[in-house]
Protein backbone atom coordinates (compact mmCIF):
# COMPACT_ATOMS: atom_id res chain seq x y z
CA UNK A 1 0.00 0.00 0.00
CA UNK A 2 1.27 3.28 -0.49
CA UNK A 3 2.53 5.81 1.88
CA UNK A 4 3.02 9.38 1.60
CA UNK A 5 6.64 10.73 2.59
CA UNK A 6 6.54 12.72 5.70
CA UNK A 7 7.81 16.67 4.85
CA UNK A 8 8.69 16.93 8.61
CA UNK A 9 10.10 13.57 10.99
CA UNK A 10 10.94 13.50 14.60
CA UNK A 11 12.20 10.27 16.38
CA UNK A 12 12.48 9.90 19.63
CA UNK A 13 13.40 13.70 20.05
CA UNK A 14 14.36 14.82 23.67
CA UNK A 15 15.57 17.33 25.50
CA UNK A 16 16.22 18.39 28.85
CA UNK A 17 16.96 21.66 31.24
CA UNK A 18 19.08 20.29 34.13
CA UNK A 19 16.30 18.17 35.63
CA UNK A 20 13.41 18.85 33.92
CA UNK A 21 12.59 16.86 31.04
CA UNK A 22 11.17 19.36 28.32
CA UNK A 23 10.95 17.24 25.62
CA UNK A 24 10.58 13.36 26.24
CA UNK A 25 10.93 10.76 23.60
CA UNK A 26 8.37 12.86 20.97
CA UNK A 27 7.86 10.83 17.68
CA UNK A 28 5.69 12.36 14.81
CA UNK A 29 5.39 13.05 11.27
CA UNK A 30 3.76 16.26 9.47
CA UNK A 31 2.75 14.87 6.25
CA UNK A 32 3.13 17.64 2.90
CA UNK A 33 0.61 19.39 2.43
CA UNK A 34 -1.35 19.80 5.44
CA UNK A 35 -2.28 21.63 8.72
CA UNK A 36 -1.30 19.86 11.66
CA UNK A 37 -2.12 21.09 15.04
CA UNK A 38 0.18 20.54 18.35
CA UNK A 39 -1.69 21.00 21.14
CA UNK A 40 -1.59 20.17 25.35
CA UNK A 41 -1.32 22.22 28.63
CA UNK A 42 1.28 25.20 29.53
CA UNK A 43 4.60 23.85 30.09
CA UNK A 44 4.11 21.03 27.71
CA UNK A 45 6.78 21.64 25.32
CA UNK A 46 5.36 22.71 22.34
CA UNK A 47 7.17 25.91 22.17
CA UNK A 48 10.83 23.84 22.90
CA UNK A 49 9.66 21.51 20.34
CA UNK A 50 9.66 24.59 18.16
CA UNK A 51 13.11 25.60 18.74
CA UNK A 52 14.56 22.04 18.28
CA UNK A 53 13.26 22.16 14.90
CA UNK A 54 14.32 25.21 14.18
CA UNK A 55 17.88 24.66 16.16
CA UNK A 56 17.40 27.29 18.27
CA UNK A 57 17.69 24.70 20.89
CA UNK A 58 19.78 20.96 19.91
CA UNK A 59 18.25 18.23 20.86
CA UNK A 60 19.72 16.00 23.71
CA UNK A 61 18.48 12.64 21.34
CA UNK A 62 16.47 11.85 18.25
CA UNK A 63 16.43 12.73 14.97
CA UNK A 64 14.35 15.53 12.94
CA UNK A 65 13.93 15.28 9.44
CA UNK A 66 13.06 17.39 6.45
CA UNK A 67 12.90 16.65 3.55
CA UNK A 68 14.98 14.25 3.67
CA UNK A 69 17.76 16.30 5.56
CA UNK A 70 18.86 15.60 8.99
CA UNK A 71 18.25 18.94 10.75
CA UNK A 72 20.86 18.11 13.11
CA UNK A 73 23.61 18.33 10.58
CA UNK A 74 23.00 21.87 9.61
CA UNK A 75 24.14 25.21 11.10
CA UNK A 76 20.81 26.74 12.73
CA UNK A 77 21.53 29.85 10.36
CA UNK A 78 20.80 27.39 7.42
CA UNK A 79 17.16 26.50 8.64
CA UNK A 80 15.36 29.46 7.43
CA UNK A 81 17.43 28.58 4.17
CA UNK A 82 15.70 24.93 4.13
CA UNK A 83 12.36 25.83 3.59
CA UNK A 84 11.33 26.53 7.51
CA UNK A 85 9.68 29.59 8.89
CA UNK A 86 7.88 30.54 12.12
CA UNK A 87 6.14 33.33 14.14
CA UNK A 88 6.61 33.47 17.45
CA UNK A 89 4.21 33.38 20.90
CA UNK A 90 5.76 36.93 21.86
CA UNK A 91 5.80 39.49 18.76
CA UNK A 92 9.73 39.18 17.43
CA UNK A 93 9.61 42.49 15.26
CA UNK A 94 12.40 44.99 14.99
CA UNK A 95 11.12 48.22 16.55
CA UNK A 96 13.29 50.59 14.98
CA UNK A 97 12.15 49.32 11.50
CA UNK A 98 9.37 49.99 9.04
CA UNK A 99 7.03 47.55 8.56
CA UNK A 100 8.75 47.05 4.91
CA UNK A 101 12.53 46.82 6.77
CA UNK A 102 11.17 44.15 8.78
CA UNK A 103 9.23 42.33 5.82
CA UNK A 104 12.51 42.58 4.05
CA UNK A 105 14.20 40.62 6.93
CA UNK A 106 12.50 37.56 5.75
CA UNK A 107 13.76 38.07 1.83
CA UNK A 108 17.52 38.54 2.83
CA UNK A 109 17.09 34.71 5.05
CA UNK A 110 16.65 33.12 1.48
CA UNK A 111 20.46 31.97 -0.11
CA UNK A 112 21.56 32.63 -3.68
CA UNK A 113 22.08 35.61 -5.55
CA UNK A 114 19.23 37.92 -6.63
CA UNK A 115 18.84 40.67 -9.11
CA UNK A 116 18.77 44.03 -7.60
CA UNK A 117 15.69 45.04 -6.22
CA UNK A 118 14.26 42.07 -6.54
CA UNK A 119 13.75 41.35 -2.19
CA UNK A 120 12.04 45.18 -2.11
CA UNK A 121 9.42 43.52 -4.53
CA UNK A 122 8.94 40.59 -3.34
CA UNK A 123 8.54 41.79 0.07
CA UNK A 124 6.00 44.52 -1.37
CA UNK A 125 4.21 41.48 -3.26
CA UNK A 126 3.51 39.53 0.60
CA UNK A 127 2.75 43.36 1.93
CA UNK A 128 -0.10 43.02 -0.25
CA UNK A 129 -0.56 39.45 0.31
CA UNK A 130 -1.67 40.30 3.95
CA UNK A 131 -3.26 43.34 3.18
CA UNK A 132 -0.62 45.82 4.61
CA UNK A 133 1.21 47.10 1.34
CA UNK A 134 -0.32 50.69 2.39
CA UNK A 135 1.12 50.80 5.47
CA UNK A 136 4.98 49.68 4.12
CA UNK A 137 6.87 52.98 4.92
CA UNK A 138 5.07 52.83 8.54
CA UNK A 139 7.34 51.90 11.66
CA UNK A 140 5.87 49.02 13.77
CA UNK A 141 5.80 51.23 16.91
CA UNK A 142 1.93 51.76 17.31
CA UNK A 143 0.70 49.76 15.28
CA UNK A 144 -2.65 47.29 16.67
CA UNK A 145 -1.47 43.92 17.69
CA UNK A 146 -3.45 41.95 14.94
CA UNK A 147 -1.80 44.20 12.38
CA UNK A 148 2.21 43.59 13.74
CA UNK A 149 1.04 39.78 13.93
CA UNK A 150 0.35 40.00 10.08
CA UNK A 151 3.65 41.82 9.47
CA UNK A 152 5.21 38.44 11.25
CA UNK A 153 3.32 36.52 8.99
CA UNK A 154 4.50 38.59 5.74
CA UNK A 155 7.97 38.50 7.17
CA UNK A 156 7.87 34.84 7.60
CA UNK A 157 6.28 34.23 4.50
CA UNK A 158 9.15 36.25 2.61
CA UNK A 159 11.84 33.69 3.36
CA UNK A 160 9.79 31.30 1.11
CA UNK A 161 8.85 28.75 3.23
CA UNK A 162 7.81 25.09 2.70
CA UNK A 163 6.94 24.87 6.11
CA UNK A 164 4.93 27.21 8.47
CA UNK A 165 5.50 27.31 11.99
CA UNK A 166 2.68 29.50 13.87
CA UNK A 167 3.00 29.56 17.49
CA UNK A 168 -0.28 30.68 18.87
CA UNK A 169 -1.20 32.93 16.37
CA UNK A 170 -4.85 33.37 17.77
CA UNK A 171 -3.50 34.75 21.32
CA UNK A 172 -4.55 38.14 21.76
CA UNK A 173 -7.00 38.61 18.89
CA UNK A 174 -10.58 39.25 18.98
CA UNK A 175 -13.22 36.54 17.71
CA UNK A 176 -13.57 37.87 14.79
CA UNK A 177 -10.36 38.13 14.23
CA UNK A 178 -9.47 34.80 14.95
CA UNK A 179 -12.03 34.09 12.20
CA UNK A 180 -9.68 35.73 10.02
CA UNK A 181 -6.78 34.31 11.09
CA UNK A 182 -8.28 30.42 10.12
CA UNK A 183 -9.11 31.42 6.74
CA UNK A 184 -6.21 33.02 6.36
CA UNK A 185 -4.12 30.23 7.74
CA UNK A 186 -6.37 27.97 4.94
CA UNK A 187 -5.47 29.61 2.00
CA UNK A 188 -2.15 29.70 3.13
CA UNK A 189 -1.99 26.19 2.30
CA UNK A 190 -4.27 26.03 -0.63
CA UNK A 191 -2.80 29.30 -2.08
CA UNK A 192 0.90 28.75 -1.49
CA UNK A 193 1.45 24.69 -0.90
CA UNK A 194 2.98 25.87 2.55
CA UNK A 195 2.14 22.84 4.99
CA UNK A 196 1.65 24.44 8.39
CA UNK A 197 2.39 22.91 12.22
CA UNK A 198 -0.02 25.07 14.54
CA UNK A 199 0.88 25.69 18.50
CA UNK A 200 -2.28 27.10 19.61
CA UNK A 201 -4.92 26.92 22.48
CA UNK A 202 -8.19 27.87 20.47
CA UNK A 203 -9.19 24.88 20.33
CA UNK A 204 -12.08 25.63 18.02
CA UNK A 205 -9.64 26.89 15.57
CA UNK A 206 -7.28 23.70 15.96
CA UNK A 207 -10.04 21.61 15.37
CA UNK A 208 -11.60 23.43 12.65
CA UNK A 209 -8.53 23.52 10.43
CA UNK A 210 -6.05 20.96 11.35
CA UNK A 211 -6.35 17.46 9.51
CA UNK A 212 -4.22 15.32 12.28
CA UNK A 213 -3.36 16.65 15.74
CA UNK A 214 -0.91 15.58 18.25
CA UNK A 215 -0.59 16.41 21.85
CA UNK A 216 1.78 17.20 24.78
CA UNK A 217 1.28 16.59 28.30
CA UNK A 218 4.53 17.16 30.33
CA UNK A 219 7.21 16.35 27.10
CA UNK A 220 5.47 13.83 26.53
CA UNK A 221 3.22 12.68 23.19
CA UNK A 222 0.06 11.73 24.90
CA UNK A 223 -1.89 11.04 22.11
CA UNK A 224 -2.32 11.20 17.89
CA UNK A 225 -5.09 11.49 15.49
CA UNK A 226 -7.74 12.98 13.37
CA UNK A 227 -9.45 16.04 15.21
CA UNK A 228 -12.38 14.37 15.87
CA UNK A 229 -10.27 10.86 17.76
CA UNK A 230 -7.94 13.61 19.82
CA UNK A 231 -11.26 15.18 20.87
CA UNK A 232 -12.74 12.22 22.35
CA UNK A 233 -9.75 10.54 23.51
CA UNK A 234 -10.19 10.05 27.38
CA UNK A 235 -6.35 10.44 28.15
CA UNK A 236 -6.63 14.16 25.96
CA UNK A 237 -9.66 15.17 27.85
CA UNK A 238 -8.05 14.54 31.14
CA UNK A 239 -4.53 16.18 30.56
CA UNK A 240 -6.13 18.82 28.55
CA UNK A 241 -9.27 19.33 27.00
CA UNK A 242 -11.33 18.68 29.77
CA UNK A 243 -15.22 18.15 29.76
CA UNK A 244 -15.56 21.14 27.49
CA UNK A 245 -13.56 19.68 24.52
CA UNK A 246 -15.58 21.85 22.03
CA UNK A 247 -14.77 24.96 24.03
CA UNK A 248 -11.78 27.19 22.72
CA UNK A 249 -9.33 27.46 25.22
Amino acid sequence: MFRSVALLSLEHVRRQFGGITAVNDVSFDVEAGQIVGLIGPNGAGKTTLFNLITRLYKPDGGSIVFDGEDLLRLPPHRIVSRGIARTFQNLALFPTMTVLENVLMGCQSRSGPRPPGTDEQQALEFLHYVGLEDLAGRSVVGLPFATLKQVEFARALASAPRLLLLDEPASGLTHEEVERLGTFIEALRDDLSLTVLLVEHHMNLVMRLSQAVHVLDFGRLIASGTPDEVRANPTVIEAYLGPAADAAA
